[in-house]
């Protein structure tokens, strides 16, 4: 079912909805397109903290990007596809927020259907996938400019032919969630009713060097489908686990693994994950955050499988929307409402309808008015973005959308409703429109540091000071720290946005951070939040006026 492309910004702009504000301009954004081809279809996407975008697809089949000039190709000698042939095409890339720029990149084993997490040192940590690739790990560092000058190399993914296996199970269609110690638990996957941890620990939570079976999933699953279940980490350290229709509460810290509460199905008991792919967000965290609400949009009945495999027929998508506080003692779904919605479910060919309409849902307006409508959009006509699209939330505000291929290679004929995108395109919602530029705030840095900044190191519990300028008289500020998603098939996995504690003065102080305060200026002193709330490692910070956001600085939470 294609509800990714809506949904993922859905989730991802709930960054900037908040105070209760009427909306200006609900109607606007605009959208850009910044590559008509990267050569490579971004089934997966994760922005770093030098302000690139990894994107890759699948290695089991030849791309459209090929290797530059003595740029050794891929020979893997396990790979089901090219067995010994020589593929001198990416299935990587990296793109260059700033320049619109990208270049190819290096991996060695199938990563089709996989997943990820940003380690606190700011590497990308790649799990899983496909064929010989189903039980590695991969890693890609946030790269400095240029290549490697002493080596020539270009900084590149890792993972040396020979290495053993090092994931206990085979993660095809898992997910990765970071927790607060920094590790990450990957649940489920095709065939695999169970979880482990990553890097493993003898010390750590359970038995880490083995699977440890999760029940949960064989009684929510069908036909071994424990594809993509949506996990959050609540606010007292335990998993929020959704798979198909239900969702449990589970401690992963105890021996073995145990489930603190199950929640009631959800709506009538349609499937809402993977392959009927609806999505599923982490409402906004406030201060010191005691509660916690969840929301899981689309999906697709049950029913609707076996209509489209037998007889092409292409039924609709579920029209609502399913909100519910993890926290309270006795929690019920309270179902909400969308306009409109596509059809079929998630795989190759198996929908028939795209819906070109962003959507921005705002969680603390009155039930009827969070859901906005983008309709207005001006600039390029959005491309189809169906399935194995992905879309990322940039520092500047805008969203990045790529990818989309339902089919089993590459397609790019007429002889097919959806080619295959290899394009890049900005999404920029209403909030970037210049009429609100009076209103959006701008955080001081020190100009010396550049247009890229380099990330604010930060504790837990400590004091951030933070500079900011804004043109409007008396601003409604907030200050959100947003973590940098992995994203693949409907879902944001380590999703997360905090509003942080805040107090803001006029400015008092003549610097802050080496840079001279414009007498303008406002200082915020920001408390930074424990590790349960926010996991180590990079988020976005933004200043927000009302509902306008600055644009982000990076900070790392250690």
């Amino acid at each position: 079912m294609e509800l990714g492309f809506r949904h993922l910004v859905v989730a991802l702009l709930l960054a900037f909805g908040g105070g209760g504000i009427t909306p200006a301009n609900a109607a606007g954004g605009s959208w850009e397109l910044l590559q008509d081809s990267v050569g490579v279809s971004a089934m997966h996407m994760q922005l770093l903290h030098n302000d690139r975008v990894i994107l890759f697809d699948r290695t089991n089949a030849p791309s459209n990007l090929t290797f530059p000039a003595g740029h050794p190709c891929r020979q893997n000698p396990r790979d089901q596809w090219f067995k010994n042939n020589t593929d001198c095409t990416a299935h990587s890339v990296e793109y260059d927020v700033a320049s619109n720029t990208f270049r190819a990149l290096s991996v060695f084993t199938d990563t089709w259907c996989s997943s990820g997490y940003v380690a606190p040192d700011g590497t990308l940590v790649q799990t899983g996938g496909w064929g010989e690739g189903i039980r590695k790990v991969r890693l890609m560092p946030a790269c400095a400019a240029g290549p490697d000058t002493s080596t020539g190399a270009a900084c590149d993914w890792s993972e040396k032919p020979t290495d053993p296996d090092v994931l206990a199970a085979g993660r095809w269609y898992a997910t990765n969630h970071k927790l607060p110690d920094g590790s990450a638990i990957i649940v489920g996957g095709r065939d695999q009713p169970n979880y482990e941890f990553h890097p493993k620990a003898a010390d750590g939570p359970s038995d880490t060097t083995a699977l440890t079976p999760l029940q949960f999933l064989s009684e929510t699953s069908e036909n071994s489908f424990y594809l993509y279940p949506f996990v959050h980490l609540n606010v007292d350290s335990n998993l929020f686990i959704f798979s198909n229709n239900r969702a449990i509460l589970f401690d992963y810290k105890t021996g073995g693994g145990r489930v603190v509460r199950s929640y009631p199905t959800l709506g009538d008991g349609a499937p809402r994950t993977n392959p009927n792919a609806g999505s599923s967000v982490l409402l906004p965290l406030k201060p010191n955050a005691t509660e916690a609400e969840v929301l899981v949009c689309g999906g697709a009945p049950a029913s609707s499988n076996e209509a489209v495999e037998k007889r092409r027929q292409f039924p609709p998508a579920l029209r609502t929307c399913g909100r519910i506080k993890i926290t309270d003692p006795n929690p019920s779904w309270a179902v909400l409402i969308i306009n409109g919605a596509t059809d079929g479910i998630a795989g190759w060919d198996k929908a028939n309808t795209f819906n070109p309409t962003p959507v921005i849902y705002r969680p603390d307006l009155p039930a009827g008015n969070r859901f906005e409508a983008q309709t207005g959009a001006a600039g390029t006509t959005p491309r189809p973005r169906m399935y194995h699209a992905s879309a990322v939330l940039l520092r500047d505000g805008r969203v990045l959308l790529g990818g989309s291929n339902p089919h089993e290679f590459y397609e790019f004929g007429s002889n097919v409703k959806f080619p295959t995108e290899i394009s890049l395109e900005a999404f920029s919602p209403d909030y970037l429109d210049a009429s609100n530029d009076q209103r959006r705030p701008s955080i001081v840095v020190d100009p010396s540091l550049g247009a890229a900044p380099p990330a604010v190191n930060v504790g837990y519990g400590g004091q951030l000071p933070l500079a900011f300028r804004v043109a409007a008289r008396d601003p409604v500020v907030s200050v959100t720290m947003v973590a940098p998603s992995f994203t693949t098939h409907s879902y944001a996995q380590n999703q997360r946005l905090l509003f942080l504690e805040v107090q803001v003065n006029k400015a008092q102080l003549p610097w802050i951070g080496g840079a001279v305060l414009p007498t303008d200026a406002y200082v915020a002193s920001v408390t930074m939040p424990t590790r349960v709330l926010a996991p180590p490692g990079y988020y976005m910070l933004f200043v927000v006026n009302g509902r306008i956001p600055s644009k982000g600085i990076w900070v790392r939470i250690q």
